[in-house]
């Protein structure tokens, strides 16, 4: 399915378009609740109420980077540490008494230290909004065209809590791994994980995503752009954009929304499904590329 050459840009309206909404819809209905054990979404659905869920969601989005099988193993190895009821812990976290917790988890650039740093963060955002939720919205504005002021916002309100419990200083240490996880538009990060937090919270439930933050409208949300999404999108023509940044996740989702106006982001479980699951490999492959439901929309 590799496609060695692009549509031009935006897609045309009166043949391509419909045939790709056609297969794209398609895609959406076969890669459904099903495949969620592919997918880091799993360990939110363990969790039965809202509190719990949004805790559990931004810890495992921002772990959710690099191999889904290592990704799975620290999720699991932090969510493990936290017991039965992660929202509980995060509350009665102390990142002086518990400066152990956590020890000898690394994932990939990220240590303990930064898990710790992300818990205290959340405890600090429901202290001062009551959810992290609320601590979101205090940036959020509804007259945006999409979510990238309020991202914004938040990553600047989050960044400035206090870490001196941490890293040992109340302002943040510009070294601190905890900021990996919160990537910024303004330095043109795609901030996929973000994205795909909002994605897992805001998108009304269905089986995959939680709905659970409804003062957001799924229409304001940005593609979490991964090199899945960024690859297949190139492939198939929804992006002209060579570089995986914040642009090119803005143009993929313009594209999407002119499927669906109100729901663009509802594409990216199935189409990210073709490169987790390697339906869609990176190099053209015969027998994979003749399987796929798409191949009649991918640009060779």
């Amino acid at each position: 399915m590799t496609c060695h050459g692009l549509l031009s840009y935006p897609l045309n309206m009166d043949k391509t378009r419909p045939s790709l909404k056609t297969r794209l819809d398609i895609l959406c209905k076969t890669f459904g609740k099903a495949y969620l054990t592919t997918d880091p979404l799993l360990f939110v659905h363990r969790y039965k109420t809202g509190p719990e869920r949004e805790i559990v969601g931004l810890i495992t989005s921002s772990l959710a980077y690099g191999r889904v099988d290592g990704i799975k193993r620290s999720v699991e190895a932090v969510l493990a540490e936290m017991g039965s009821s992660p929202y509980d812990f995060t509350m009665q976290f102390d990142p002086r008494k518990d400066k152990e917790r956590f020890a000898g988890i690394i994932h990939r650039f990220n240590k303990a230290e930064d898990v710790r740093c992300l818990i205290y963060f959340i405890r600090q955002m429901i202290e001062e909004s009551g959810s992290i939720s609320g601590f979101f919205m205090k940036g959020y504005s509804k007259d945006t065209l999409d979510i990238k002021d309020g991202l914004l916002a938040f990553v600047k309100g989050a960044l400035s809590l206090d870490t001196a419990g941490v890293y040992g200083r109340q302002r943040l240490p510009q070294s601190a791994g905890v900021r990996f996880f919160f990537p910024s538009p303004s330095d043109s990060s795609p901030c996929k994980r973000l994205n795909l937090y909002l994605r897992w919270m805001v998108r009304r439930k269905d089986g995959l995503d939680l709905g659970i933050w409804k003062g957001i409208s799924p229409a304001k949300l940005i593609i979490p752009l991964d090199t899945h999404i960024a690859r297949i999108s190139r492939n198939i023509g929804l992006t002209s954009r060579k570089s995986p940044d914040w642009k090119m996740a803005a143009e993929i989702t313009a594209s999407l929304r002119q499927f669906d106006s109100q729901d663009p982001v509802k594409y990216d479980f199935a189409i990210c499904r073709l490169g987790i699951i390697d339906a869609c490999p990176k190099r053209r492959d015969a027998d994979k590329c003749g399987a796929c439901m798409i191949k009649d929309v991918c640009v060779l």
